[in-house]
């Protein structure tokens, strides 16, 4: 008996802690701005918010969905949540998450993330921002565009720092900013694409206390040129004169990797001295230029290819075998968020249309997301896991509360 005794306050202790993590969510979701009208607030919105999370974690992907689990659950839901109503309904979900402004939700977001990554510092550590674009939330007879959203993701944690909505893809260049704005990016690295190689871009992440390394492309043709010329004049062996300056000094890594039929040896070369870089001026903190060479060959016939890339960094004090792991693991984002979310989460067939609803309904996925990647000791794919929460409810609140860096 007294070990049943003592199993028995452990588990009351362990649920105790349960709740107070919940309850703690549950306040910070109150911080959140509710626009509707008095009497047409039925549901508390933490309320809401806090089901559609619950049932978005268990596998449940539409609004419809969402109102099936939550009827199924609405004992012990009513343990924790304000349900003067009983569980928020299918309307009820679409009518809320149309109404939310984007815009704070993604702020509640950002200060959720930091929240939950805890102690962690980002000195060091590896942030991609890149875009999505949820194709089927378009509407053509409203000539309403598919919601596309920009994420930033720490590639070393698997965790979606924030996100921000945008109408179409052109727009990132206005929207990168905007997210940057938010988040403490102090020592960490950011990498983006050709389309964010903006003079402004690059400030914001300056100015956030982060470095930059910033694929270029036409889209900066003057940049683009004279870093070709850099590196044409690094090869340069020709004999100088003694009044000219010698060739650029060059740091190189290469690395050689066989797999999938082919081989690949890939060439980093960095170069610190920007003598040709005559707009380094626009660039804060400019430190370096790289140049990524992949060169390769099929196994099977022979043939080879050659593509070149260049890339401009912030960080004095990177390597070159540290700018190139940085501008590889960018690349990491297609598969740790953007192809999970179409795996696990179907978010290519989301059909959410209603007012703000696209842009909701993929910050509770990232949210969703966050906390199933951060699981200890989680030995199933998010798929998977998913489905083992949608049939244990203890499996469910382990991954709400126990969440970690």
């Amino acid at each position: 008996m007294a070990i049943k005794g003592t199993a028995g306050a452990a588990r009351r202790k362990a649920q105790k802690k349960d709740v107070e993590a919940i309850e703690a969510f549950l306040a910070m979701l109150g911080l959140l701005p509710d626009s509707r009208r008095a009497q047409g607030r039925r549901y508390p919105l933490p309320t809401v918010v806090m089901v559609a999370l619950l049932a978005m974690i268990c596998g449940c992907d539409d609004a419809s969905s969402m109102e099936a689990w939550g009827e199924r659950h609405e004992k012990w839901l009513a343990t924790f949540l304000d349900m003067p109503h009983g569980p928020p309904s299918q309307d009820v979900f679409l009518s809320v998450f149309a109404a939310l402004p984007p815009e704070p939700f993604g702020k509640f977001f950002v200060m959720w993330t930091d929240f939950l990554r805890g102690r962690l510092a980002l000195a060091g550590k590896h942030v991609a921002v890149d875009g999505k674009t949820s194709r089927r939330t378009h509407h053509r007879s409203r000539e309403q565009p598919a919601v596309h959203t920009v994420s930033a993701w720490l590639s070393d944690a698997g965790l979606v720092l924030g996100q921000r909505k945008t109408e179409t893809k052109s727009n990132e260049i206005t929207a990168i900013p905007e997210l940057l704005a938010v988040l403490d990016l102090r020592g960490a690295t950011v990498t983006i694409d050709a389309m964010g190689c903006q003079t402004d871009i690059a400030a914001a992440i300056i100015e956030r206390g982060g470095h930059y390394v910033l694929a270029v492309k036409d889209n900066q043709p003057t940049l683009a040129e004279e870093m070709v010329a850099t590196f044409a004049d690094a090869a340069d062996v020709t004999p100088r004169a003694l009044d000219q300056p010698p060739p650029t000094p060059v740091e190189v890594h290469e690395t050689l990797e066989k797999g999938h039929g082919r081989l690949e040896k890939r060439t980093v070369t960095v170069a610190r001295r920007l003598d040709w870089i005559t707009t380094k001026a626009r660039w804060p903190k400019l430190a370096y230029v790289a140049r990524v060479e992949s060169e390769r060959t099929d196994l099977a016939t022979g043939n080879m290819s050659v593509e070149r890339r260049y890339f401009i960094g912030s960080d004095p004090r990177a390597s070159v075998t540290r700018v190139g792991e940085l501008i590889r693991a960018h690349w990491g984002i297609e598969n740790g968020l953007h192809w999970v979310l179409d795996m696990a989460f179907n978010e290519d067939q989301a059909r959410q249309r209603a007012g703000y609803c696209g842009a909701n309904f993929a910050t509770l996925r990232h949210m969703a997301l966050n906390l199933i990647k951060r699981t200890p000791n989680r030995r199933l794919g998010v798929k998977n896991t998913r489905l083992l929460a949608g049939w244990d409810l203890n499996e469910l609140v382990r991954i709400v509360v126990m969440a970690e860096i």
